[in-house]
């Protein structure tokens, strides 16, 4: 019987079962799709990655339970994160070959857990006033819509905006779309700069817990709105999780912290 080694991360915090959990594969080649996507429906969380080198880097490709997405942060946090502490603790950097082009991560050394940095490409979104139908399925009317590719963004007025949302998933579903909200955040997160929490019913994933994906758009809206680059964020899922990101023309740094919570073998 063929197997696996199996690695779930928890990505953008420090503490076991806070963050997004992402699973991650390590392989010798590539594998047929449609086991990637029967692995990633067996874990059964918002992501799981599969790599294998590619010469002086390595492909990697993303899967929620139902379909393989063009672009994870949380997923690829999680794969450099195993590649730098697991397989290779000796590195410092590494290149990820990905839908969305060349991915690179680099581990800055703290005292205590590192930070990864990602360099991302930078996704605006433009002002969306056909979207206004969205405000139904959210259940509150934002202040704001904008669009960047296949993601909403519905601003609100209040951190407690957005923590209180409690959405129509079928109805978004229904959309096609994955909708990110956000707002300014308050007293109650202190030297942070905004919330967001993140719907992607469509595909698979009802609430995701910190979507790294979704500061290609935030850290550029937020920049703008703010008038600096470098951000903190809060992503007030359930589960809650620590994101720093930084705007970069067309490019966006988004880093945060891992920890290991389960290793072991998948046999298929």
């Amino acid at each position: 019987m063929p197997t696996l080694t199996l690695y779930q991360v928890d990505a953008f915090t420090n503490r076991p079962f806070t963050g997004n959990p992402a699973a991650v594969c390590p392989t010798e080649g590539p594998l047929p799709d449609a086991l990637m996507q029967d692995i990633a429906a067996e874990n059964n969380l918002s992501e799981t990655a599969f790599f294998h080198r590619q010469g002086d880097a390595f492909n990697l490709r993303w899967f929620t339970p139902t379909v393989e997405v063009d672009l994870c942060g949380h997923a690829t946090l999680a794969s450099a994160f195993v590649i730098m502490t697991a397989l290779e603790p000796a590195r410092t950097d590494v290149a990820f070959r990905t839908r969305s082009g060349t991915l690179t991560v680099r581990r800055e050394p703290r005292d205590k857990d590192d930070l990864f940095v990602m360099d991302f490409p930078a996704r605006p979104a433009l002002p969306a006033p056909e979207l206004a139908a969205l405000a139904e399925a959210l259940g509150a009317r934002p202040v704001e819509l904008a669009r960047a590719q296949t993601v909403a963004l519905a601003s609100f007025e209040t951190a407690d905006d957005v923590r209180r949302l409690r959405p129509d998933l079928p109805a978004i579903a229904r959309t096609g779309l994955a909708v990110c909200v956000t707002a300014p955040a308050d007293a109650r997160l202190p030297g942070v700069d905004f919330v967001s929490r993140y719907f992607a019913p469509a595909h698979g994933v009802p609430e995701d817990p910190v979507t790294g994906s979704s500061f290609c758009t935030l850290a550029p809206y937020w920049a703008a709105r703010l008038g600096k680059p470098a951000l903190r964020a809060r992503q007030v899922s359930a589960r809650g999780g620590d994101v720093r990101c930084e705007a970069r023309g067309e490019r966006v740094l988004i880093a945060g912290q891992a920890t290991l919570v389960i290793e072991g073998t998948l046999r298929y």
